[in-house]
Formats: C-alpha cells, sequence, structure tokens
C-alpha cells in the first residue's frame, strides 16, 4: 500500500511538471478571437485592430471570426463552451453586462462562465439628429422633445446595442419617453437618421464621427464625462451631455477580453500580459484614437478589477433596463 501510495504521488507530480511544461509553450497554434457582432461593425473594428496587435506579443497568428445573433448572446455562448486552452476567447461589449437584465434566459453565467483578462478601450457616444431639426443645442432640443408629446423618434441599432443603452438612458435622464425605432444594425439606422425618416439617435462616437464631418446630422452632446478630442468635433466645440445640462450622465460603451472558464492559470497570465503589452501598441493607440476611443490604462486592465467593473456595470443597468420595460425575449 504505502509503494502503491508513492507511486500515485510520482505519477500525480509527473503530471503537473508535465502540464505546467505544456502550457509553457502555449501558444504553438492561431488564436481565434470570436466577435459576437456582424463584420464591419465597430467591434469587429476593434477586435481586428487588437488581433494584429496580439500577434506579435503572442508569437501567432490572432484571427478573428464572427458570431453574430442574438444581441451578442450567441458568439459569447460558443466561447463559453469552448475547451478552455486559451486558443478561443471573446471579444465584447457592454453587451455582456447589460444582456442579464435584457434576456429572460441566457445560455451562460455572465460571472462564473468566463474568466476575465482585462479591459481594452471606452467609447464614449454622441447624441445625433437629422439636420432638419429646429434645435441646436442640447437646451432647445429639452424643449423641442417636451412640445413634442411623447412623438419623437429615437433610433437604434437593435436590443443591446449600444445606441439602444444610451437611448434607455437619455429617456431616464431626460424623463421624457420616447417611440424608439429598432434596426437590425447601425448602418440602417444612420440611413434613415440622415434621410430624416428618425429624429434622433444615441451612437457610437466611433459610427457617428463621419456623419459629423460629412455634417449629415447634427450632434449636440458627448455622452462620457470627457469632451472628445477629435477634429470633427474640435471645430465646433461639442459639450459633454452632463455640462449641456444632464447632470451626471455618463455612458461608454468598453470591450473586454474573456477566455472560458476554467482555463488554465498559465495560460490566462500570458494572455493578460500579451494584452496589455499590445495596448502599448503605438499603431494601435493611433488607430483606436482616431475613432475616439481611449486605451484602458487602469485598474481594470486587471482581471480581478475587470471582472469587478463589469459587475458593477451589471448591477447599473438592471435598475436603468428594469424601468424601460424594454428587455428582449
Amino acid at each position: 500500500m504505502k509503494n502503491l501510495k508513492r507511486h500515485l504521488l510520482i505519477a500525480g507530480a509527473c503530471l503537473v511538471a508535465w502540464t505546467h511544461a505544456a502550457w509553457a509553450q502555449f501558444p504553438d497554434k492561431p488564436v481565434t478571437l470570436v466577435v459576437p457582432f456582424a463584420a464591419g461593425g465597430p467591434s469587429d473594428k476593434i477586435a481586428r485592430d487588437l488581433a494584429e496587435a496580439l500577434r506579435k506579443p503572442l508569437g501567432q497568428t490572432v484571427i478573428v471570426d464572427n458570431t453574430a445573433g442574438a444581441g451578442g448572446t450567441i458568439g459569447a455562448a460558443r466561447v463559453a463552451r469552448a475547451k478552455p486552452d486559451g486558443y478561443t476567447l471573446l471579444v465584447h461589449h457592454i453587451g455582456l453586462a447589460t444582456a442579464p437584465a435584457l434576456y429572460k434566459k441566457l445560455p451562460y453565467n455572465t460571472l462564473a462562465d468566463f474568466e476575465y483578462l482585462g479591459l481594452i478601450n471606452d467609447a464614449p457616444s454622441v447624441l445625433i439628429g437629422r439636420t432638419t431639426l429646429a434645435a441646436n443645442n442640447l437646451g432647445e432640443l429639452r424643449k423641442w422633445i417636451a412640445e413634442s408629446d411623447g412623438r419623437v423618434n429615437l433610433a437604434n441599432a437593435g436590443v443591446g446595442s449600444a445606441s439602444h443603452l444610451c437611448g434607455l438612458m437619455l429617456q431616464n435622464a431626460l424623463k421624457s419617453k420616447m417611440t424608439t425605432v429598432p434596426y437590425k444594425g447601425t448602418a440602417p439606422a444612420m440611413t434613415d437618421l440622415i434621410g430624416g425618416q428618425v429624429d434622433l439617435m444615441c451612437e457610437q462616437a466611433t459610427n457617428a464621427v463621419p456623419q459629423i464631418e460629412g455634417k449629415k446630422v447634427k450632434v449636440f452632446g458627448v455622452s462620457s464625462t470627457d469632451r472628445l478630442a477629435l477634429p470633427a468635433l474640435a471645430q465646433t466645440p461639442t459639450p459633454t451631455l452632463a455640462e449641456a445640462g444632464l447632470p451626471g450622465f455618463n455612458v461608454t460603451v468598453w470591450h473586454g477580453l474573456y477566455a472560458p472558464r476554467g482555463t488554465p492559470p498559465e495560460v490566462l497570465a500570458r494572455l493578460n500580459a500579451a494584452l496589455r503589452a499590445a495596448l502599448k501598441d503605438p499603431d494601435l493607440i493611433k488607430r483606436q484614437e482616431a475613432l475616439g476611443l481611449r486605451i484602458v490604462t487602469d485598474a481594470r486592465l486587471a482581471p480581478s478589477g475587470h471582472k469587478a467593473f463589469v459587475q458593477a456595470e451589471m448591477e447599473r443597468w438592471t435598475q436603468v433596463i428594469k424601468d424601460s420595460g424594454e428587455t428582449a425575449e
């Protein structure tokens, strides 16, 4: 019996040593970043820029794979069920934190089924409107909304999208109920806003800046606590919505990196180190800033800080969504 125990201990020690040695070689094949939205959107753009920046610190090709549908929940579920070896990762935005309140049933547990690797960026939104609106600033807009008696059409890119969430917060802050008009994506919503079929949209700066530059829409304010340092907004200084009369208004669309639950600690450490290195890449920083995005450099870049932040966002948005009554099936 003693010999058997000794042999088992030796075998266990050998297995642990072999496991550590095996993961020390990670990654030895391409890594896939799953984006739970269609190609061409802001999350896809961010993931592709990140993939290029991760290639050098990981020493491997990084592939972007779009798995769209159900407000991002299909792609998230795919990663939650993936083999926990670090080769299948998720790039997701604020929707990961709002999905539990928006959907009655989710095929994953947001806090339990993922390993949190670090936040990537913050993306402020801008409140924009059709060019034919009589209002030219937030004060005039608030008066026009109040006089419209609920007949204001507020576009969004679908349930759970950045524009949907920002719109909910806007109605809450204004204490005004608008008619929300959901679209199947940002492009058709923006097309109708430019064409004057809808009145307003609270959209991520990444998508709105080209329309502002082309003077195809009016801009009323920035959703973050700081003004955007972009040429398109520098020509006509645009206040934050908080400055313009909505104290405390702060909505940013952030993106984070996740692995399936159970991914080995050695792999998680390697991925977090690679993420930190990628976010210092000058080319990545330049491309992100050109879109109005801010690279995360604070405690949220650490796995523990990232998870704590997402949990706080879940609590914050649950009440907003509950008050709005706008949920998905």
